[in-house]
Parts: C-alpha cells; sequence; structure tokens
C-alpha cells in the first residue's frame, strides 16, 4: 500500500484513520477564541458604553433655592465619598482581574508541558510497540523451534513405545 493511502485512507486492517492518529485534532478555533466568561468585554461583545449620571443636566442656567442647594451639596459629598470607594473597590476589581489572568496563564503553560510529556509518553510507548513487533519473527522462530523439537521427542517415544510392544505381542 502506497504511503499516501497509509497517511491519508484507504481499506487496510492498519489504517491510521481508524486509529484516530492520522493528523487530525480536535482543536475548536470558536472554543479556542471563546469568552472566559458571560459578559466579558471582547470585540464581539464591546459593552454598553453606559455611564453613570446621579443628577440629570440642567438643560439652562437657572437660580436654585437654598434648600436645592443643601441638598445638592450633601449628595456632592455622598457622591464624592462614593466616587472615592468605587476607585478603590475597581483598583481592587482589577488587581483581582490580573491575579486570574496570571493564574490562567500559568494553568495553560502547565497544560502545555502536560501536553508535550503526554506525546513524548505515547511517543515512547510507539517506540516499545515497534521495538516489539520486531522480535516477533524472533520468537516466531523460537516457537517453531520449539514444536520441531516436541514432534522430534514425540517420533522417537512412539518409536520406542513401537519396539517395545512389538517384542510383546
Amino acid at each position: 500500500m502506497s504511503l499516501q493511502l497509509r497517511l491519508f485512507g484507504g481499506n487496510s486492517a492498519g489504517n491510521l484513520a481508524a486509529t484516530g492518529n492520522d493528523g487530525e485534532h480536535a482543536i475548536d478555533k470558536s472554543k479556542v477564541l471563546a469568552e472566559t466568561a458571560a459578559g466579558v468585554i471582547t470585540p464581539m461583545n464591546p459593552g454598553n458604553f453606559g455611564s453613570i449620571r446621579t443628577a440629570p443636566v440642567v438643560p439652562a442656567p437657572r437660580y436654585f433655592e437654598r434648600d436645592e442647594a443643601d441638598q445638592l451639596k450633601e449628595l456632592a459629598k455622598e457622591k464624592t465619598d462614593g466616587a472615592r470607594q468605587a476607585k478603590r473597590a475597581y483598583q481592587a476589581l482589577g488587581k483581582i482581574e490580573e491575579a486570574d489572568a496570571k493564574v490562567h496563564k500559568e494553568h495553560r503553560k502547565y497544560e502545555g508541558v502536560v501536553a508535550e510529556n503526554e506525546l513524548k509518553k505515547v511517543r515512547s510507548n510507539a517506540s516499545l510497540a515497534k521495538k516489539l513487533h520486531g522480535m516477533r519473527p524472533g520468537y516466531a522462530r523460537l516457537g517453531l523451534g520449539i514444536d520441531k523439537a516436541e514432534n522430534n521427542a514425540r517420533v522417537r517415544i512412539d518409536a520406542i513405545k513401537a519396539k517395545l510392544t512389538a517384542g510383546m505381542s
């Protein structure tokens, strides 16, 4: 059988395609490039570009009453503190994301090492299998030699039995 048929198909008991080891792969690009969590920002999911607005935009110049000004001043204090806390929270969230990314990256490196070493292990298994197949003719010769010795012994034993039984009849 030609090398091309063995590598890429053909009807043979040793067909590589039947083993699943014909160079094909199960790497799904859409899975590799899939977002790591729902709602994460990507070019395919750019987010909503929303913003925050506590107070409505004042559409034109106007005067404010004292109680309005006092309420706005109090709200401004609350929102300023809230903004400070939001900044701290977003910084912490950013650090968490950076730590997650480092762990993710290191895990993928680890998986790469596992995959490389799996190939080494399977390659050594294949090497042993080839070596064992190479030994089969030697074992066949030994087996034939044992069969021949057994047959020779049987013939001689039968000859001895024939002599012994011939003298008794």
